[in-house]
């Protein structure tokens, strides 16, 4: 299984979990790595690609730093490492998209802050909308057919308004806080939960998903912060994300659905409410490396790569 990573991504001086967690998680797979998995460094991105996306003045500005007010609009901040770092972080969301759909099987990559975003502004975190800049890739290389699968704590809303005029991508979207909340409508299916019967919510969800084996790529916006020390909610547990993932990855080898995760939302005591340290955060987000990598080796898919 194809994993995207580089230094870059988290080579800046803005210090939050988003720009640093990829880098614990990257180094525990080389102290303990988990089998199947090959680390990568992605491709580089062209700015042709961003402002596919968004408006060429915000891409401009996080590139550039000016406005300020306008570069720092995901609220971490700017330094001029920022913006290597996130371009990098959205080229690995591309390049585990790409390898998943042209394959038939699974990719990730350690990116995060990504599903707030919107076309002319970063928010909550989120700088460039990664996903939809994957998904528009993917629909480039032929793809016909791509589901956001949205379960980090906080809603996508950002990514539902990017997709609205983009007939081939939809979101499913499970979440417990309602920040960046948004109506369902059209191809984007929102679904409210308060953490009691977690994971029969997002079991339900799945099942809601309409002729998956006619989905050409799945985008999993695998986040750990619904954890209830993680910035989520109580009662949803390590085990209770362990499940998810298991769910979720049988779910897509079941009907061989190719999928590209991501990290997503995660965080750190002093950040959300959290309570974990970093090891605690980082072994949330290798459930999904775990579960992903044993669909991937299973069997159900046929990978040439």
């Amino acid at each position: 299984m194809h994993v995207f990573f580089s230094p870059t991504y988290c080579n800046t001086t803005v210090a939050f979990d988003t720009t640093r967690k990829a880098a614990a998680v990257a180094a525990s797979l080389v102290d303990d790595p988990i089998a199947g998995v090959e680390v990568h460094a992605p491709a580089a991105i062209y700015r042709d690609e961003l402002t596919a996306i968004h408006d060429a003045a915000y891409v401009d500005a996080v590139l550039t730093g000016e406005p300020r007010d306008l570069a720092s609009s995901n609220e971490l901040g700017w330094d001029p490492g920022l913006s290597d770092a996130v371009w990098a972080s959205v080229a690995g969301v591309r390049d585990a998209a790409l390898a998943a759909y042209r394959d038939g099987s699974i990719a990730g990559s350690l990116s995060s802050g990504l599903h707030h975003a919107a076309a002319g502004h970063g928010r909550g975190y989120c700088t460039f909308n990664g996903l939809v800049v994957a998904a528009v890739a993917a629909i480039a290389a032929g793809a016909e057919r791509i589901v956001v699968l949205d379960l980090d704590a906080h809603c996508g809303g950002g990514t539902a308004a990017l997709i609205r005029p983009i007939p081939e991508i939809e979101q499913v979207d499970v979440s417990v806080d309602v920040f960046d909340m948004y109506e369902s409508r059209g191809l984007a299916r929102l679904t409210m939960c308060d953490g009691r019967d977690y994971l029969e919510v997002v079991a339900r969800e799945l099942d809601r998903i309409e002729t998956p084996e006619a989905i050409d790529l799945v985008l999993y916006n695998a986040g750990m912060d619904p954890h209830e020390q993680a910035g989520g909610v109580p009662g949803i547990t390590a085990a209770t994300l362990a499940e998810r993932e298991r769910m979720v990855f049988e779910w897509a080898s079941g009907n061989q659905v190719p999928v590209a995760w991501v990290l997503a939302g995660g965080y750190t005591a002093g950040n959300e409410g959290a309570a974990l340290d970093m090891a605690g955060l980082v072994a949330l987000h290798r459930e999904t490396i775990r579960a992903a990598a044993a669909a991937a080796g299973s069997g159900s898919y046929a990978s040439d790569g």
